[in-house]
């Protein structure tokens, strides 16, 4: 059997092995580090913040963002429904309620009518914070949802976990609200392996968010501690990792639209197959490639092209299950959903690594099609 092709593997080169080296070679090796220190520095540059927290995970960095806005015990916290859980995860952290919010069809993120809808019923009990995803890639529609935000005063934080280098009217995502997230899991457009980025303008965040990343540690000669803190700091290792992939980011960026297109191209004309749309305001980096399959039109479904694919060791997945539909969040309240619930029933992620080679996405693009009875 061939080869097994990957859904969205790691991307590594000479420049990445090149820092790592160094990391040995000064002999640091524990967490923080000066490779730590300049990915953050380098990191804050390349998406245009003031200031950058180089995290042991994206999930760890959406955690400090809610202690620091203030999230606890008896709080409601919006979310997009149609994400992964780490999305909604540290919401119970800090025993807070997430409620669930259904996404559009013009980028598949949140609605900002469905969240206009949601204020308005929570005007006795306004949430204290929006976890805002920018889904697959690609920006949610900001404006109105920051305005809603501003409005009715809801923290607004932006999980860009899949979604470095994409742009909302020029503007690189994750940097709008009061702080945005990052994650450089080993799947994610840049990875550190495991990894993860709180970004905000504030100063005092920043030094807060070390400061609670570094168990809390008081300022003193001996080990002292005066309140509950994480150990949530990325290795000096891992940050080498980083600087590398962070220098190639735009040229990973690129091959993952070229996946898309020439996925577009190959299959574009299959009846009832339709691709994640790229919306108006903004560019997608296209973490993954996205499709729905219309099953009364297509004359097959998601679940058997994905079958099909596996069967010749090719990793392919359903788009998220949505959070309201999960059995840990049976009880959280939601609005909408329908949206959501149809992406997922008929929504399948192609291999779309930035080091897909043309052979294999044609063979992928192949496999698809043949799966069509009705073919071209």
């Amino acid at each position: 059997m061939p080869a097994r092709i990957y859904l969205s593997p790691p991307d590594v080169g000479p420049d990445e092995q090149a820092l790592v080296a160094e990391a040995f070679a000064s002999n640091w090796i524990a967490p923080l580090g000066p490779q730590v220190d300049a990915f953050e520095r380098e990191f804050a540059t390349q998406v245009g913040a003031a200031h950058a927290v180089a995290l042991s995970s994206g999930t760890a960095a959406l955690h400090l963002a809610l202690r620091l806005a203030g999230v606890g015990a008896g709080d409601e916290v919006l979310c997009s429904t149609l994400t992964f859980v780490a999305s909604a995860n540290p919401i119970l952290y800090e025993s807070a309620t997430p409620v669930f919010l259904d996404c559009e069809r013009e980028s598949w993120n949140l609605d900002p009518n469905v969240l206009a809808d949601a204020l308005r019923a929570r005007t006795g009990r306004k949430p204290k914070a929006l976890v805002l995803v920018h889904l697959y890639g690609q920006s949610a529609n900001l404006d109105p949802i920051a305005e809603l935000c501003e409005k009715h005063g809801v923290i607004l934080i932006e999980d860009a976990a899949e979604a470095l280098g994409a742009t909302y009217h020029g503007r690189v995502v994750g940097t709008r609200g009061f702080a945005g997230i990052f994650s450089f899991n080993g799947n994610k457009i840049i990875t550190t392996s495991g990894g993860g980025m709180l970004v905000t303008e504030d100063a005092a965040l920043a030094q807060r968010a070390r400061f609670l990343a570094t168990q809390a540690r008081d300022a003193a000669p001996h080990y002292q501690h005066s309140q509950m803190g994480f150990n949530y700091r990325l290795s000096n290792v891992l940050a080498a990792i980083g600087r590398g992939q962070l220098r190639h980011l735009e040229e990973k960026i690129s091959r993952r639209r070229a996946n898309f297109d020439f996925y577009q191209m190959s299959l574009g004309d299959l009846p009832g197959l339709s691709f994640m749309p790229e919306a108006s305001w903004g560019r997608s980096n296209r973490w993954l490639t996205c499709l729905t399959i219309d099953p009364a039109l297509a004359g097959t479904d998601r679940e058997k092209v994905r079958l099909a694919l596996e069967q010749e060791n090719i990793e392919a997945r359903p788009v998220w299950k949505p959070l309201h539909a999960q059995p840990l969040f049976a009880q959280a309240p939601r609005f909408g959903g329908h949206v959501a619930e149809d992406l997922f029933a008929h929504g399948l992620c192609l291999p779309s690594g930035s080091n897909l080679s043309g052979e294999d996405r044609a063979r992928v693009a192949a496999l698809v099609g043949a799966c069509f009875p009705n073919g071209h």
